[in-house]
């Protein structure tokens, strides 16, 4: 199996190196044709400067780029050299309609598409730990175990095209109570002037916990947030699902409350900052007080 890897960023950057490191990679592409240059010369694979070459050299395509636009031109520019039988898998966050978009785009070549959004952050693409929710035909799924193999830990098929982005989805909705709620109770925290090293590794073991709390919680003592998941992606993601979920006439008072929280953000020019940064929101209700 010849894969190819499309997209080298925060998440992308590290997904191919454990490709990389199973015996999988072939070719590696980035919209900054010298950092895939760079990259290749460390892998030593090739970094052909169109996507339509690097489609033509591997039997498998992987893609993680950051938005629905972006998912559809990658896809047009590997059509003209895609083989057929060729499997796109995407693991871009993006719609359920843009990834039927896509795999109707490769199904006169023929060519399979398989949306796998995944999670687990930046660490999680690191240490291959990744969470990958997966949409589309069963047997390019099972086709595809090894790539899921070498990325995360868990790979599940939840049904036909878009279902792995709806997976996604729900994640994101989950993540915005998280993430709101970790950080006004740190900033709750921060006001009672308990110790809060020892809070987060207390109640790190308890009900409350979470992935997100044990991870983010010490960016908001330290008042640093570095881009593990950026404000402006996760807002992004967040407004896909409130698309979705307006399709049904609904409003989601969850995600309507941190898109907010998240436009406030990225006005103030904390776009780029790790969504922990909704604690500069929280910590400012108490200080106003204080």
């Amino acid at each position: 199996m010849k894969v190819g890897f499309v997209g080298l960023g925060a998440m992308g950057h590290p997904m191919a190196c454990n490709l990389n490191s199973a015996g999988l990679l072939t070719a590696i592409w980035n919209r900054t044709l010298s950092k895939a240059a760079a990259l290749a010369a460390e892998l030593a694979c090739e970094a052909p400067r169109t996507l339509a070459e690097l489609a033509a050299s591997a039997d498998v395509i992987v893609t993680c780029v950051s938005a629905d636009a972006d998912v559809l031109e990658v896809v047009d520019q590997l059509v003209p050299g895609i083989k057929p039988g060729s499997l796109v898998i995407d693991c871009s966050t993006i719609s359920s309609v843009s990834a039927r978009l896509a795999a109707d785009k490769l199904r006169g070549i023929p060519a399979v598409f398989l949306d796998a959004p995944v999670s687990g952050g930046v660490e999680g693409a690191r240490n291959a730990s990744l969470v990958v929710m997966v949409g589309g035909e069963k047997s390019a799924f099972d086709t595809a175990q090894p790539i899921f193999q070498a990325i995360g830990k868990t790979a599940t098929h939840f049904g036909a095209v878009g279902s792995g982005q709806a997976a996604k989805a729900t994640n994101q909705i989950m993540c915005a109570g998280i993430i709101q709620a970790v950080a006004e109770a740190m900033a709750f925290a921060r006001a009672q002037d308990l110790p809060l090293e020892t809070l987060v590794e207390t109640l790190g073991k308890g009900a409350g916990s979470s992935w997100y709390f044990v991870h983010r919680a010490p960016n908001m003592i330290r008042g640093s947030f570095p881009a593990g998941f950026r404000v402006k992606l996760h807002a992004k993601d967040l407004t896909i699902c409130r698309e979705m979920a307006a399709r049904f006439g609904v409003t989601l008072p969850v995600v309507e409350r941190m898109l907010d929280e998240y436009a406030e953000l990225i006005e103030r020019g904390y776009g780029d900052e790790d969504i922990s940064a909704a604690y500069r929101l929280k910590a400012e209700l108490f200080d106003k007080k204080i």
